[in-house]
Formats: structure tokens, C-alpha cells, sequence
């Protein structure tokens, strides 16, 4: 059901070749881009009418607009389940405590008497943030958008989620219920690039957006990526990981259920178990068969998942070699389940989210840990993070020098603009003192 492989015995080799010897989906953006791009323009030139034409091709829907009534919002909290309505509640107080917390205060600092540079954070004018609505539905992406985004203050948020025949064209009713619990009142029912688009470009129904967020399928990526310079992006999110670092403490039963637990995503979602227990590894391998039999999604999703090239148990020597292993790897989400697993917690490097121990799973944070579930995927956890308030926020400094300050340093910045044979700029100095270099 999974394949294995063996890193014990010989030294790990450094960098790219140790990441090129571990699983991974195949996850060509680029490929994609050339197939979004006409998709993309039409949307541009032809907006809403674009809009409604692919709903009828990819979605098999009939619309006459694209923006969803204010009274569908209304419904669907009505009608949602109180179960579900409390559970939503809980996972948006949580969030907010936690993102709360992100935001930044202004701060002065004072470089030389009468000279100080002073940052003040911004939040992005408007974002349009987007809520997958494909083999599943993510109510939960709704929370994780937008939540950091009103944190931050930002003042116009905008969300699209693909419109569902099963639904008269609509997002998901829970989907809608979630918007309505958070106050977002501007919703869409358009999906994949076309809704990155709207976004990007706007429409009649639509104002542009600065910056666009959200996990989304492989399209939803490629636009990404076609707009970038355009639109601020979170990160081109590809399939879902779990890599699960571990040693024979690990409950095999625990370690079985959060591999399946993030097969069941997609057949391209990744489970990584990488471990110094070949006992472990038996057991894990065990587990696998009675609780895959047991769930939903068995054939369409989590077997595929589980057996892909995306997949693996590694045996490492130790769990010096594990971490090593799990930096190389740079999971979207990361369970440590070891002894003393906060301190190799403490020690990781590389990943989008780090749960620590046999009670703290990926399943907590996907909902109700207070944390964000949107996260860098396909190693770039080596160098992005996860969304956040700071997604969502710009850092501008404030430049504010007396006189006597800049002559002060006159002389050096005139030096260096000479150095980089551009005498211009320190002639706009000079232009302030009489065209003489003031004498420090």
C-alpha cells in the first residue's frame, strides 16, 4: 500500500541530493500556466460574460451572475447545522486569538540625534481570498482567509468558491454560512483561474483586488503564478503533505490514521513517514490496511495516495538522520512523535506547520488548533511561510532627518554615490547645502 525506502547504513548526502532521493508529488505549475493563460485574458476582456460561459463548461452550471445575493449568505446560516454552526464558531474564536496576536505596532528608531526611521504596517487595501469547492468542501479555508485578513484591517475582502450544480449554481451552502458567520458579505461563485482573474483584473460585478489567497487545485496555482508582479500571491499551493517524524514511542494506530488522514484529501496528496524503527514501520504498515478499509474515499483518493510516487516510509539510522531528513523534505504540515518530541520540534528548520506529540495531530490544526492551515507545500516551507496578519500587511518606513543631521552624514553618502559612478544623487545633497559638502 505504501513503498519504503532505506536511508540507514551510509552517510546522507547534503542539500538537493538528499531531497531529490525523497517522495514528492508531480506538480507542473508550468505546464499549466500555458493552459490558464488564454482563460485568464478572456476574463479580461470579456469579464462576467467570460465568467458565466466557463461556469457552464467546467462547473455544468447556469448563471446570470456571478456575484452570490446577499439573501443566499442569509439562508444558508439559517439552515446551517447547529453542530456545525458551533464548531465553526469555536474554530473563528480560536483563530482570531492566535492571529490577534500577530499584529505589529509602528516602532521609531532613532539612527542620530534629529534622525529616525520609523516602520509603520499597512494592511492591503483589497484582497480576494479563494475557498476550494472541488472533492471536498473547506468551510475551514473560509475561517483560515479570513480571519488573518480582518486582522489585519483589511478593509475591502472579497471570496469566490466554484459555483455547485447540486446547489442551483450557488458555493457550497456551508461554504456561504461560514462567509456569513465572518461578515464577508461579498461573495462569488466562480472557481479555478477564472476566479484568480476576476480577481486580478476585476469585472463589472468584481473591483480589482491588490492581492489574492487560498489553496486551490493545480489551475488555481498556474494563475497564480501568471499574476504575480500584478497581484500580491500567498504562495502557488500544491498537493497536501503530512511527514510524520517518529521513533518507537510512536502509537502506530496514531501514526496510520494522520498518513490516511491526509490521503483522503487527493489522490496526489503526499504521507511521508520517516522513522529509525523498522519495528515501527511494521506496525504503521499493519495499521494501514484495517483503518484505510474502514473510511470513505478509499479508492478515489487515499489508495492512490498512499501507493504514489508522492508517498513513502524512510528508515533512517537515527533520528539525527530523521531530522535531517525532514529539513531536506520541508513538509506543509510536520508531526513530531518521539521522546521528548518538543525538543527535536524545537531543532526543525524546514516546514509549514510543526505538531508536537501524540496529541497535538494535523486533523486539530486543519480546524480548531487556532493556527493557520494555509501553508507552503512542495519544499517551499525551506523558505515561505505559512498565511498569517503579516500576509496581509505591508512594512513602509518613514524617513524623517533634521538638517543638521544629514549634514552630518553628507560626506559618506556623497562618497558612496561617486563610488557607484552616480553623481547625481549626491549632488541632490549638495544642492541642499550650497553645493559644498558640509564639513563633519
Amino acid at each position: 500500500m505504501i513503498s519504503r525506502i532505506d536511508l540507514r547504513g551510509d552517510a546522507l548526502p547534503e542539500g538537493g541530493a538528499l531531497r531529490d532521493l525523497l517522495p514528492r508529488a508531480e506538480f507542473d505549475v508550468e505546464a499549466a500556466l500555458e493552459k490558464v493563460r488564454p482563460i485568464c485574458e478572456d476574463v479580461h476582456h470579456r469579464g462576467t460574460a467570460a465568467l458565466i460561459e466557463y461556469a457552464r463548461k467546467f462547473d455544468g452550471v447556469e448563471l446570470t451572475q456571478v456575484r452570490v445575493p446577499a439573501q443566499a449568505l442569509t439562508a444558508a446560516l439559517e439552515q446551517l447545522d447547529p453542530a456545525v454552526r458551533a464548531a465553526l464558531e469555536e474554530s473563528i474564536r480560536r483563530a482570531r486569538i492566535v492571529h490577534r496576536n500577530q499584529r505589529r505596532a509602528e516602532h521609531t528608531t532613532q539612527v542620530v540625534p534629529g534622525g529616525t526611521v520609523t516602520e509603520k504596517w499597512v494592511p492591503v487595501e483589497r484582497v480576494g481570498l479563494y475557498a476550494p469547492g472541488g472533492r471536498s468542501v473547506y468551510p475551514s479555508s473560509v475561517v483560515m482567509n479570513v480571519v488573518p485578513a480582518q486582522e489585519a484591517g483589511v478593509e475591502s475582502i472579497a471570496l469566490a468558491s466554484p459555483p455547485q450544480k447540486e446547489f442551483e449554481g450557488l458555493p457550497h451552502p456551508t461554504i456561504l454560512a461560514a462567509c456569513a458567520l465572518l461578515g464577508v458579505d461579498e461573495v462569488y461563485a466562480a472557481g479555478g483561474a477564472q476566479a484568480v482573474a476576476m480577481f486580478a483584473y476585476g469585472t463589472d460585478e468584481c473591483a480589482p483586488a491588490n492581492m489574492v489567497t487560498g489553496p486551490g487545485n493545480i489551475w488555481v496555482a498556474a494563475a497564480k503564478r501568471y499574476f504575480t508582479g500584478k497581484i500580491g500571491i500567498d504562495t502557488e499551493a500544491g498537493p497536501t503533505e503530512i511527514a510524520v517524524l517518529a521513533d518507537s514511542t510512536a502509537d502506530p494506530a496514531h501514526v496510520a490514521a494522520d498518513l490516511i488522514s491526509q490521503a483522503e484529501h487527493d489522490p496526489m496528496a503526499a504521507a511521508v513517514l520517516v522513522t529509525d524503527s523498522a519495528e515501527l514501520a511494521d506496525a504503521v504498515e499493519k495499521e494501514l490496511e484495517p483503518q484505510v478499509a474502514a473510511t470513505k474515499h478509499v479508492e478515489d483518493r487515499i489508495k492512490p495516495a498512499l501507493a504514489g510516487k508522492q508517498s513513502a516510509i524512510v528508515l533512517v539510522d537515527d533520528l539525527e538522520a530523521g531530522l535531517k531528513v525532514v529539513d531536506a523534505y520541508g513538509a506543509e504540515h510536520l508531526e513530531i512523535q518521539t521522546a521528548d518530541a518538543a525538543g527535536w520540534a524545537a531543532r526543525v528548520r524546514n516546514a509549514g506547520a510543526i505538531f508536537v506529540g501524540p496529541w497535538a495531530p494535523v486533523s486539530l490544526g486543519d480546524y480548531c488548533a487556532g493556527s493557520n492551515h494555509v501553508l507552503p507545500t512542495g519544499g517551499c516551507a525551506c523558505h515561505s511561510s505559512g498565511l498569517s496578519v503579516q500576509s496581509f500587511l505591508r512594512g513602509i518606513h518613514i524617513v524623517d532627518y533634521t538638517r543638521d543631521a544629514l549634514a552630518e552624514v553628507t560626506h559618506h553618502v556623497v562618497t558612496l554615490a561617486e563610488a557607484e559612478d552616480l553623481p547625481a544623487h549626491g549632488a541632490a545633497l549638495k544642492a541642499r547645502f550650497g553645493w559644498k559638502v558640509p564639513t563633519p
